[in-house]
């Protein structure tokens, strides 16, 4: 007897593609023969150049078929010797990665998060929340601090505990805006039970500033943001820098990376709290990566990074601060694409180059 087994992603084809500029932020869509469609996130990148290089991608991939998704992001990774890695190319991989993730969960009828493994918890801790804030020190800062500077960092730091209470987590993200010796100035003078984790308090890559300040600083140490596939993870998982990895769904490779960065740094007994500054859409494909890896911390996601009508959620947030699981096939959001558009004409956030100049008019090296 002969058992039949229909393959349905077998005939499945990608016939369209587009891109959507959204100021900082930006759409891709992904048609297929199906009539199934995926939806994903370009992060924090100049929105022309990131939009041309998405369109040009794409040729890549089309008339593929869309559930050959690790086939796919090698193929997009490796495409181009000249162009291999950095933000720019690993930022819209990202995105197409979630909208070939949301077509093979949308094929099969079931959350990506399925796909993955299945879910290794029933909800998702998350900040910021009534028990869970993160505070930055409002700008670049020079190389070392008065008794006034580092009391304002303090200052922040005290001012959130107060907020979340005893039982409440407080972050502090330096933005790799604090120079070492000013960040070992601020570290020493805090507690141990001061902060979950301090956050990119050096430029990415550095690993000899981060091994100095592991020596003297007594809170947890992270970062990871910008730190892209698990090539670059690697060094400093290796290194025995940091105490928690802070992989980026939207920075990183998407979702098929972010799933290997935390496999990685399980490896190493090094939990994750993914970044996240994306929209509804990039944050629920985050989610479901949260959702299936058991070494996690905690993840960070905003409600007011473009209007919620754009691309509407199907997780909810408890008074505690964790979020359910996403719900509905693919990553569970429904996406407006007549919203999109019209957001498009008028960004709510046009793409600005940032002004890292210090007081004296010099420019700050991180």
């Amino acid at each position: 007897m002969t058992n039949e087994i229909e393959d349905r992603g077998s005939q499945i084809r990608i016939t369209a593609f587009k891109a959507f500029p959204l100021g900082a932020k930006g759409y891709v869509k992904i048609e297929t023969s199906m009539g199934v469609t995926g939806w994903g996130e370009i992060n924090n990148m100049e929105t022309a150049v990131a939009y041309a290089l998405a369109e040009s991608l794409a040729e890549i991939i089309m008339g593929e078929n869309p559930t050959r998704i690790e086939h796919h992001w090698q193929r997009l990774y490796r495409s181009h010797r000249n162009l291999r890695g950095g933000g720019f190319m690993t930022h819209v991989i990202s995105a197409i990665d979630m909208a070939l993730w949301d077509i093979s969960g949308k094929l099969y009828g079931v959350p990506v998060y399925r796909l993955l493994g299945g879910p290794v918890r029933d909800k998702v801790w998350m900040y910021p929340s009534p028990k869970a804030i993160k505070v930055s020190p409002g700008g670049s800062k020079p190389f070392a601090g008065t008794p006034a500077d580092i009391q304002d960092l303090l200052k922040r730091v005290s001012d959130a505990r107060e907020k979340v209470g005893a039982d409440g987590a407080v972050m502090f993200d330096a933005h790799s805006m604090l120079p070492a010796p000013l960040v070992k100035q601020f570290a020493s003078s805090l507690a141990a039970e001061d902060l979950l984790f301090l956050e990119e308090a050096w430029l990415p890559g550095n690993i000899e500033v981060m091994r100095k300040l592991r020596q003297s600083a007594s809170v947890p140490l992270a970062t990871g943001e910008r730190d892209r596939t698990i090539w670059e993870v690697r060094e400093i998982l290796e290194a025995q820098v940091i105490d928690i990895l802070q992989p980026d769904c939207g920075h990183g490779g998407g979702i098929s990376q972010m799933k290997k960065v935390a496999a990685l740094a399980e490896s190493h007994h090094v939990p994750i709290a993914p970044h996240c500054t994306m929209s509804s859409l990039g944050l629920t494909a985050s989610l479901h990566v949260a959702a299936s890896v058991p070494f996690f911390l905690i993840h960070e996601g905003y409600s007011d990074v473009l209007p919620e009508e754009i691309s509407r959620k199907t997780w909810r947030m408890d008074e505690e601060g964790y979020v359910s699981l996403p719900e509905g096939p693919g990553l569970g959001v429904e996406v407006d694409e007549a919203k999109v558009i019209e957001v498009a004409s008028s960004p709510p956030r046009p793409f600005q180059w940032p002004d890292n100049r210090l007081a004296d008019g010099s420019v700050a090296d991180y």
